[in-house]
């Protein structure tokens, strides 16, 4: 006889007989194991009522009697003097409980884990077909190479100024993003999706485009128009006027 011997044969009784168990039973039940264990698995041992009572967080009296004579009249507790009255022990003995059972509950538990394997496998089985239909829709996106190399060469024939670090970093975006683009929504094609793109990375209108004189010193003007109004505003005109040499 051991502990999971006693256990083993205690739940598969339970699970037969459903009707019949509470908590309480399955408390006192595994105290008793435990105190017998404690005692070196005597045959026969005290079983002190305050002492269990306090153990198993039962605290009525006659909870606790009509708990232990229903272990006893179902044959797991076998009771060898009865306390004479509830302030001393009961002397009970574990029987070796064995009596024929078609082990309900290791086939309930071999029909669970059955089932559950099975849905661990359909769950599987899920994730690869998801994981399957996601490398089909990553062979729409395109080696970096080939997306840089078209990029670079629209925005020569566009006369676009973009740098390769800006087409590096929306190629990595998407990536990020499950080849999704800024507003969310998939990018079936690539390369019309670029395309309306490289306007919004363009750092100027037009490489080629040279500044005349004019423009020069129209450009100067208004920024030498705008630091003096600003100087003017947080330190005064005098200030102003003295830095800018300027006499409105």
């Amino acid at each position: 006889m051991n502990g999971y011997d006693l256990s083993r044969n205690w739940f598969n009784w339970c699970f037969e007989n459903p009707e019949k168990i509470k908590p309480n039973h399955t408390a006192l039940y595994f105290f008793c194991i435990e105190h017998c264990n404690r005692l070196g698995w005597k045959s026969k041992f005290g079983l002190p009522t305050t002492m269990v009572k306090e153990a198993i967080g039962i605290k009525s009296y006659n909870t606790y009697i009509n708990t232990l004579n229903d272990l006893v009249d179902w044959g797991f507790v076998e009771m060898i003097e009865r306390s004479k009255n509830q302030y001393s022990s009961n002397i009970i003995a574990l029987s070796n409980f064995n009596k024929a059972l078609d082990k309900a509950l290791d086939k309930a538990l071999i029909k669970h884990t059955t089932k559950q394997s099975e849905s661990t496998r359909q769950s599987i089985d899920s994730i690869d077909k998801q994981l399957t239909s996601k490398q089909k829709n990553n062979k729409q996106i395109p080696a970096y190479e080939d997306f840089k190399n078209y990029a670079l060469d629209k925005c020569s024939e566009l006369n676009f100024n973009v740098s390769e670090n800006q087409i590096n970093a929306k190629y990595q975006s998407w990536i990020a993003n499950d080849w999704r683009n800024g507003n969310g929504k998939q990018i079936k094609n690539w390369k019309s999706t670029i395309l309306n793109t490289l306007p919004y990375l363009n750092n100027k209108e037009s490489v080629e485009k040279t500044e005349t004189e004019a423009d020069r010193e129209a450009r100067e003007f208004m920024e030498n128009l705008n630091a003096y109004n600003t100087h003017k505003t947080l330190y005064g005109e005098a200030s102003a006027n003295e830095k800018f040499k300027m006499i409105e």
